[in-house]
């Protein structure tokens, strides 16, 4: 009989090992083995352990200046969207550990007490009254089992945990992705403002230029020395000084509601920047190979890839649907006619142990169509997974690229500034000597004014790119 037990249990642990799901492998990344390399493309360092780098590298140690810092700890600690994907994460965690739990038998206990007076006619029946003397009756227990426990021999409750697990996991990474969009999204913003304030700087400064320049005008043409034509191509000049004012004061006040959208908070002016300043506020360049496997971390492709797994695991539930499923029955307590009783000598000790099988015989096709849909999700999500790395391998290709041209059109821009300028001067010398027209004079005024504004916004587009650099090859969360 022991044998026979014994064997049993082992029966039973080795069907408990039996794991439906199939075999897990990655699919291989639908993208080349290397990072973009080309004429747009900057030269990249093969440096060891280059994918570990950008992990390392925290939000607080890449963007340097100090007020960017506050107003991404503000944002991280104030944003609703990113309060509301916490809380996701924590509903995913949840759900998994109440699907774990109902691989684990559910005991209960149950006290029970009765008393009872009355007589004993001579059928043997209790009654209220008459008869032989009354008695009284008492009756103590307490008992506690396992109620209708699902033994997991195809690995069908497991496979659920699994699934959820994935789930959660996935949910987790998503949180991340969000967190590092959000850090990139408040440090573009911030240094929108930055760009903002430089380009109405400028238009500011080209109005007050501008107005002085139409009052010589008048007065020139009040001495008979210039001409009523001058004065108006000045002011021509001046109105559109005064609208480029008007327009950059409402680009800034909206950049600053956005920033403050992001954040969830009051933003003070202390840490808002007054211009890009020295292009300082991040790091100048990130550590990274050549490899591309830095996209597999990244935290949107693992949350596909969590997906994917948990896709696999409901395949191995559907699976083991078809099996029958064991349910356990266990019960077992101690009873007694008095309380002082129940738990020494004068308890007994009951218990029963029952087992029931289910086996689905017809179903109209449900368990089919379920396997079916099971394994058509896991297609679903393999596509998504693949999808995931590629758009991750895009964005880093277009960032790069921005990248390998961006300094040198800086370069470029700030050469035709000054060569800009130097021809407004010249030309502006020629025409107060009678050289040249006024029209001219004109001409390489707005020239110089459109450069110095192309300037800007190619500055932004530097500072920026960096901050995108890092969006997309993951980011690093470590404050």
């Amino acid at each position: 009989m022991n044998r026979f037990r014994a064997l049993t249990v082992g029966t039973l642990i080795a069907l408990g090992g039996c794991n439906m799901a199939p075999a897990y492998v990655r699919p291989a990344p639908p993208v080349p083995a290397t990072l973009p390399q080309g004429e747009s493309y900057p030269v990249l360092p093969q440096a060891d352990g280059a994918i570990d780098a950008i992990d390392a590298i925290g939000w607080n140690t890449f963007f340097t200046d100090a007020r960017l810092r506050k107003v991404i700890a503000d944002a991280l600690a104030n944003n609703r969207d990113l309060r509301a994907s916490i809380a996701n994460v924590a509903v995913a965690r949840a759900q998994y550990r109440g699907t774990h739990a109902a691989e684990l038998p559910t005991i209960t206990a149950v006290p029970s007490a009765s008393r009872y007076r009355g007589s004993v006619s001579s059928s043997g029946y209790v009654s209220g009254g008459g008869g032989n003397s009354p008695t009284t009756s008492e009756a103590y227990g307490i008992a506690g089992g396992i109620a209708s426990f699902e033994l997991d021999l195809w690995s069908r409750k497991r496979n659920l945990t699994r699934a959820a697990f994935e789930t959660w996991l996935a949910s987790a990474e998503g949180n991340k992705a969000a967190t590092i969009a959000l850090v990139a999204e408040v440090a573009n913003a911030w240094l929108t403002i930055g760009a903002d304030s430089d380009a109405l700087a400028i238009a500011r400064e080209t109005l007050a230029s501008r107005e002085a320049t139409l009052a010589v005008s008048r007065q020139r043409e009040a001495q008979g020395i210039g001409t009523g034509l001058e004065t108006v191509q000045a002011d021509t000049l001046v109105q559109s000084a005064r609208a480029d004012v008007a327009a950059y004061v409402t680009d800034l006040a909206q950049a600053r509601n956005a920033l403050q959208l992001l954040v969830g908070t009051t933003v003070s002016s202390d840490n808002l920047p007054t211009g890009l300043g020295r292009e300082d506020a991040v790091l100048a360049s990130l550590p990274v190979g050549l490899d591309s496997a830095v996209l597999l971390r990244r935290p949107d492709v693992l949350a596909a890839e969590h997906q994917l797994r948990a896709a696999n695991a409901n395949i191995g539930a559907a699976r083991a649907a078809f099996f029958p499923q064991i349910n356990l029955t266990t019960l077992a307590g101690l009873a007694s006619g008095s309380l002082s009783g129940l738990f020494d000598s004068g308890g007994t000790f009951r218990y029963g142990l029952a087992a029931s099988a289910t086996q689905t015989l017809f179903d109209g096709g449900a368990l089919a169509s379920s396997l079916k849909a099971a394994r058509a999700s896991r297609e679903a999500a393999v596509a998504t997974y693949e999808k995931a790395v590629q758009n991750a391998f895009a964005d880093v290709a277009n960032a790069l690229a921005r990248r390998g041209t961006i300094d040198e059109q800086l370069a470029a821009q700030r050469a035709y500034v000054a060569s800009a300028d130097k021809a407004a001067t010249i030309t502006r010398s020629r025409y107060d000597t009678g050289v040249d027209t006024y029209l001219a004079a004109l001409d390489a005024a707005r020239t110089a004014y459109t450069a110095r504004q192309a300037l800007v916004g190619v500055r932004l587009a530097r500072a920026t790119n960096m901050v995108t650099l890092y969006e997309v090859l993951g980011g690093g969360l470590k404050e």
